[in-house]
This record gives C-alpha cells, structure tokens and sequence, in this order.
C-alpha cells in the first residue's frame, strides 16, 4: 500500500531537507521541532552522538560558539542549555541568524 501512495523521490526529498535544516530566523524550539518531525517521516535511527552534532551544526553560531564548549549526553539536555543560550542572547540583543558551515 505505501507504494501506490508514497512518491519513489518521498524519502530522498526527506533526507535532502534534514541534511540543509538549519535554525535561519526560527527559534530554537521551531528548528528543533522540525528537525524532529523530518527524523520520523524519514525513519531515520542513528546514534545519538550523531542526531545531537546534526543539531548543533544547523544551529545560528551565536548559539554555537557557547554551547559547543559543554559536553552532554542527552539531546534534551542539549537542547534545554540551547534554549537558555538563545534568551540569554535575546535579551543582550546579540542573537542574529548566522548559517553554520559545518566547520566549527
């Protein structure tokens, strides 16, 4: 049944967006929302080391420069230091979108 409704081109489309995600003008919460959803329609299972360095590499390099110094195990708790970065941020009016190239 999912080949007669799922385009051949469906989960390669996925994996495309999942590789260029990054943060842009979205906050935190939204990029990592819908770094999420795009993981489960594409059934992507991968370690864990590899999900939170995809997530920090689509990050703005504001946020980058001070979260990559920490070391986590969980992405939840990467994500809970990212949000508290990004209103740090905000609030001293230093938080711009900048693109991470991927190499830090």
């Amino acid at each position: 049944m999912q080949r007669q409704f799922v385009p051949n081109h469906y989960y390669r489309d996925l994996y495309l967006k999942l590789q260029g995600l990054n943060q842009g003008f979205k906050s935190v919460d939204k990029y990592h929302k819908e770094m999420e959803i795009t993981m489960i329609r594409a059934n992507v299972v991968e370690y864990r080391e590899t999900t939170m360095a995809k997530f920090l590499n689509g990050l703005n390099q504001d946020i980058v420069s001070v979260v990559e110094l920490q070391h986590y195990v969980e992405l939840k708790d990467m994500v809970c230091m990212v949000r508290k970065v990004e209103r740090q941020l905000k609030r001293k009016g230093h938080i711009r979108p900048t693109f991470n190239s991927g190499s830090s």
